[in-house]
């Protein structure tokens, strides 16, 4: 079959799809990439994979909408692709209505988390349900990562023929896992005693990321907090300038927050930490929950979909309210000073992502559903393929 992965920008195909069109490629399958030029196509191309790069964004505006589809349209016209496997909400949607009419057999939407949620302003939200209802007219198999977002799309229908699926989220056990070496050396690169409490986050620069509460919880809490990430050139969620700048000058912040920026050692990072907190507002599934997970860490996280998935409460970690800076403070102050505890939760979280959050095992999933591979072959080498 000749496979197409669809997105908005290369960050998402390059860091989330690869394992996933490698996967399908090594079943026999042509798999061609579409999404917004942009640098990080580099290692998809290095992976052998040919990238038709279109003007998709994540921006709402008409008329850059109105010209995506158009692309769109063209491309999928010219390459008769036998499925078309969309990700992210407005190139999902986009891709899917240009699809109208020209007769690509199979249209796959994999929700990695829907825009609209409970906590959004009903109008708002509203209308986001009503664009996903009306692409889903046009998707004959819809994936979400949480099984919350697949109840959600059963209720709502959000998928024409009812075929929905939970696939989940994981990341690779081999790269993410327990080094004390490893620990040890990153802790002496960045002067912190092997005694000292690190707590790390990951995640694009970003308000609805929770960064603002987190950066100001440490005020109360003695620890250092190490925030990888940046903002990507595509984002259009509200910026946090103001907090970071906050974060660099302010006496007591700037001793305890370190900005580390994008970072290509991320594994490394995590095993240097005591503490992973996560104070998104809404995900789908968070793939960094999962990694500290495998690097056994224990985790602070909001009390949201995915995340309520990832983390079981009082076992592994502990969920708290969204957006609420005390309640985030005084866990993640009880939690430092409770190596015991921390110790506990790290095993659990190891071994409940071992478990249930293996790339591998989600890659297959998809396979074998959409039918791409043979049930009695439906696993690859996740470690092999990402160092591929």
């Amino acid at each position: 079959m000749k496979v197409c992965q669809l997105c908005a920008v290369d960050f998402t195909m390059a860091r989330f799809l690869l394992p996933l069109m490698r996967g399908i490629a090594d079943a026999g399958h042509e798999v061609v990439g579409v999404c917004a030029d942009g640098p990080e196509l580099d290692l998809v191309r290095a992976a052998g994979f040919r990238v038709i790069p279109l003007p998709l964004s994540r921006s709402l505006s008409p008329p850059r909408i109105w010209r995506a589809i158009r692309e769109v349209r063209r491309v999928l016209v010219k390459e008769r692709f036998d499925l078309l496997h969309v990700h992210t909400p407005v190139a999902a949607a986009v891709a899917r209505f240009a699809a109208l009419g020209i007769g690509v057999p199979t249209i796959v939407y994999t929700a990695h988390g829907f825009y609209f949620h409970d906590r959004m302003a009903p109008l708002k939200r509203s209308a986001f349900i009503a664009i996903e209802w009306l692409a889903g007219r046009l998707t004959d198999t819809l994936f979400t990562q949480s099984s919350e977002d697949a109840d959600s799309a059963r209720r709502l229908r959000l998928c024409r023929t009812g075929d929905v699926l939970a696939i989940g989220n994981g990341s690779d056990p081999k790269r993410f896992s327990p080094d004390p070496t490893v620990r040890a050396r990153i802790r002496a690169k960045f002067g912190v005693a092997p005694d000292r409490v690190v707590i790390a986050s990951v995640g694009r620069l970003v308000a609805e990321k929770g960064f603002p509460e987190l950066i100001e919880a440490l005020r109360s809490v003695d620890a250092d907090l190490w925030i990888i990430g940046d903002r990507l050139p595509s984002d259009h969620a509200e910026t946090i300038d103001s907090v970071l700048d906050k974060a660099r000058t302010d006496p007591v912040l700037m001793r305890r927050v370190k900005l580390l920026g994008r970072r290509e050692d991320v594994p490394d990072l995590l095993r240097a930490a005591d503490i992973f907190c996560l104070a998104s507002h809404r995900e789908g599934m968070p793939r960094s929950v999962i990694e500290a997970m495998l690097s056994g860490l224990p985790i602070v996280a909001t009390d949201i979909r995915g995340c309520r998935e990832e983390v079981e409460n009082g076992v592994n970690g502990i969920l708290v309210p969204v957006n609420d800076q005390v309640s985030l403070a005084q866990t993640l102050g009880e939690l430092c000073s409770a190596p015991d505890r921390r110790a506990c939760y790290g095993r659990a979280s190891r071994e409940r992502a071992q478990a249930s959050f293996d790339e591998a095992q989600v890659v297959a999933r998809q396979l074998q559903h959409l039918g791409l591979q043979d049930p009695a072959n439906n696993t690859f080498d996740t470690a092999r393929q990402l160092s591929a």
